[in-house]
């Protein structure tokens, strides 16, 4: 059976069609809110013993349709995002409640594990292992942590330029902020940004 099926994802019926660009939000030409004011973070997730459960493919992008769907649902607002089969990273602006953060991974940690264990025929084989959150309290970190998500498939080896990465934000991000933005957010610094990815 199909990850694509909505029967076995459980997710509206949108979820896998490929219209998540669609459904995300549009860039902001500018940041939108001061740090101090906002509860901005960027969280890490990876998955049990590093296990490359979630697929090229209809697995991961499952994993990126959920994350994306979810993050919505719970009123988080994405900014970066990269997925990959055994990790994924995000940036995102938190609503009022930024202790909403626990359910919504929960959410999205309980429906994608089940998702993929029943296409997998793998029982109640455990998925995910823990995450990690970081609350950003001023511009350069802010920054610099939006670039490392964008260009985190680059890290990785994936492919040589982030926004040919269908799952992450870099293609997102270019093709909706402004270029001066961009231009910014690209020339920031990551050697120094201490993030858990030893993926």
């Amino acid at each position: 059976m199909s990850l694509d099926k909505a029967d076995v994802v459980k997710f509206p019926a949108d979820v896998n069609d490929g219209t998540h660009a669609r459904r995300s939000p549009p860039w902001p030409h500018a940041p939108p809110h001061h740090l101090q004011d906002t509860g901005i973070y960027m969280v890490t997730a990876g998955t049990w013993r590093k296990h490359p459960i979630f697929r090229v493919g209809a697995p991961l992008r499952m994993l990126h349709d959920a994350l994306l769907v979810i993050a919505d649902k719970h009123s988080w607002r994405l900014e970066a995002w990269a997925v990959f089969p055994n990790h994924y990273h995000f940036v995102a602006a938190a609503p009022a409640d930024a202790g909403s953060l626990r359910p919504f991974l929960r959410e999205l940690h309980s429906r994608t594990a089940i998702a993929i264990n029943h296409h997998d025929h793998a029982g109640n084989r455990r998925v995910w292992h823990n995450y990690w959150d970081t609350r950003l309290t001023y511009q350069g970190a802010y920054f610099a942590r939006l670039n490392y998500v964008h260009q985190n498939p680059v890290k990785h080896g994936v492919v040589p330029v982030a926004n040919q990465y269908p799952w992450c934000s870099a293609a997102w991000f270019e093709g909706t902020a402004a270029p001066a933005l961009v231009q910014t957010i690209y020339g920031f610094k990551t050697d120094r940004v201490n993030v858990r990815d030893d993926f």
